[in-house]
């Protein structure tokens, strides 16, 4: 077709169409989908060769060139062809551009999703660890809320001797509102001077306040001599020897009655103890009636039969055998089997029964043996705890022992100081032994040899002289304290008979 001319083609064409025509057929043409414009092409292209896919930038330049040796008609086929390519590449493209944005979008949302999981698995991790801590505290108050339950089927056969504090609270209510007067504090002589002396100074001075009257007894009781003062403070002395005596009684009875008490709530204690532990005791026994098997103990050997049905299960069983059907089927079996055949079994029986009473006898030798230690090892526990519990008691006593040796050392000390303070200045007084004689001469003499010299040193120092003097030095030190004893004994003789004359004076 390219090699023939222009004129040839145009003669086998035919007349040229009118403008008009051509126009609407072109316009019609246009209007066609891309899908029958190429079934067009096709057709209308049959004797040609097919057209080679061209870039379209080429396109352009050989579509002139196509026109003029082609048809009209195959041209406008040609030209509908085109457009609807790049339609479709412009498509093509566009669509892709959409798809790699959902997919852009997709992996984002991707990635939310895992993020979101991720959070939810924790939060599930966290929701289960709770559940479970919450499992085991539920156990824990399950265990407590049991053995609460046996707690309160126990009931102490026992009676309480104590008395409730609300009891002791009530009682010392009651004697408030009764009120002792022998319980109240005495009051002073002053107070008891007073008290006769208000209604005379409320009458002297009637417009005078409690203040203002006060204030005259005070200046008043200052002038009183001690000879009106005498009877006040003798009813006062009087009043307080007998608060004192009273008090003294209430305070021993309530110690003694804080003893008991005490004695009474040990007591009490130790019985509750002992019947909680019988209680408890008996509770194991019933929760434990099935001993727990010793893993050291020999097993049962197994009869014949059995012997005979462990041998015949591993070929039952490889046959698909149900065990109520291998029970049966060897049951029958055995029963069916003559002595010979039964022979090997039972000898295996009787060796297996001769190996168990041996181990079953060294079992029970063991079993002897180590509850003999464990006797022995009670035995021993129980001295211990005696030997803690004998110290303890001693501990007790030597402290009960110091507590009554420092109690009447002090009452001693306040009787002599009492002594001393009513003792007679005539009373003659008790002379030094021969020691103290010895260490005051000591004392001066080393004073005078070491002087500023430490009075702890310096008495270890006297002490090691005395004990170096030999015995005719002593006996110097000796004599010297016996002259002094006996004068001072000569003395005391004649001050007791002072002290008797004047005592029978008043009386005759």
């Amino acid at each position: 077709m390219a090699d023939t001319p222009i004129s040839e083609m145009l003669l086998i064409a035919g007349p040229v169409p009118k403008k008009g025509r051509t126009k609407k057929a072109a316009l019609k043409q246009k209007n066609q989908s891309s899908s029958e414009a190429n079934i067009l092409a096709g057709a209308s292209a049959q004797p040609s060769p097919t057209p080679v896919e061209q870039s379209p930038d080429d396109s352009a330049g050989k579509e002139n060139h196509e026109s003029l040796s082609q048809p009209p008609s195959q041209k406008k086929t040609t030209r509908g062809a085109a457009k609807s390519k790049k339609q479709s590449k412009q498509s093509f493209e566009r669509e892709f551009e959409e798809m790699q944005e959902k997919f852009q979008q997709l992996k984002l949302e991707k990635e939310q999703t895992e993020e979101l999981l991720k959070a939810r698995d924790e939060l599930l991790k966290l929701k289960e660890e709770d559940l479970e801590a919450r499992g085991k505290e539920q156990e824990k108050l399950q265990m407590e809320l049991k053995k609460l339950q046996k707690m309160k089927e126990f009931k102490p056969t026992m009676i309480f001797p104590v008395q409730s504090l609300k009891d002791k609270e009530q009682d010392k209510k009651e004697k408030k509102k009764k009120g002792c007067p022998e319980k109240k504090r005495p009051s002073p002589p002053y107070v008891l001077w007073c008290k006769d002396q208000w209604n005379e100074v409320k009458k002297a001075n009637p417009d005078a306040e409690f203040k203002e009257i006060s204030n005259i007894l005070g200046v008043k009781w200052k002038t009183v001599g001690a000879e009106e003062k005498k009877p006040y403070e003798e009813r006062y002395r009087a009043e307080k020897e007998v608060y004192l005596k009273i008090i003294g009684k209430e305070k021993r009875e309530n110690e003694a009655m804080r003893l008991l008490e005490e004695d009474q709530k040990q007591r009490t204690a130790m019985e509750l103890l002992e019947q909680y532990i019988q209680f408890k005791q008996e509770a194991e026994k019933e929760h434990k009636k099935k001993k727990e098997k010793d893993p050291l103990k020999p097993k049962h050997p197994m009869s014949a039969f059995f012997l005979f049905t462990s041998h015949r299960r591993a070929a039952l069983l490889a046959e698909n055998k149900n065990i109520m059907e291998i029970s049966k089927i060897t049951g029958e079996e055995w029963k069916n089997m003559s002595e010979k055949q039964k022979a090997p079994y039972v000898e295996m029986a009787k060796k297996n029964k001769e190996q168990y009473t041996q181990d079953m006898e060294l079992y029970k030798q063991k079993k002897d043996e180590e509850a003999v230690n464990l006797g022995r090892e009670e035995e021993e526990l129980m001295k211990l705890q005696k030997h803690e519990a004998l110290q303890l008691l001693k501990k007790k006593e030597k402290t009960e022992n110091i507590i009554k040796k420092t109690k009447e050392n002090r009452q001693k000390k306040q009787q002599q100081k009492e002594e001393k303070k009513n003792a007679d200045p005539n009373k003659p007084k008790r002379p030094a032994s021969s020691f103290i004689l010895f260490s005051k001469e000591a004392r001066k003499n080393l004073l005078e040899e070491r002087p500023g010299i430490n009075n702890k040193t310096l008495n270890a120092l006297i002490s090691l002289k005395w004990k170096e003097l030999s015995e005719q030095d002593r006996t110097v030190w000796n004599e010297k304290a016996a002259e002094a004893m006996e004068v001072y004994k000569k003395e005391l003789e004649e001050y007791n008979k002072c002290v008797s004359e004047v005592s029978n004076k008043p009386q005759q």
